[in-house]
């Protein structure tokens, strides 16, 4: 079983080691949030902030060659 990267920062992104794909992913994640909700006077509602205090990236998958045994975390500036 290969472990799932983390999410990518402003120093990083993610790479497939397969194909080279740096664009194209499908993420599947799990959030807990706390959300401020705001309803107007006829109840529709927006959300006006949100804190997340939880979030687990459980699969990423190329969007190009379907692979998510290859994905890797890599520094921004190694990429060229």
């Amino acid at each position: 079983m290969t472990a799932t990267p983390g999410l990518p920062d402003a120093a990083s992104r993610w790479r497939c080691g397969g194909c080279g794909n740096l664009t194209r992913f499908d993420v599947r994640r799990t959030r807990t949030t706390t959300e401020f909700w705001h309803f107007d006077l006829a109840g529709s509602h927006q959300v006006e902030e949100t804190d997340v205090l939880d979030e687990t990236v459980e699969s990423v998958t190329c969007r190009w060659c379907g692979r998510s045994d290859a994905i890797e975390l890599v520094a921004r500036s190694d990429v060229g």
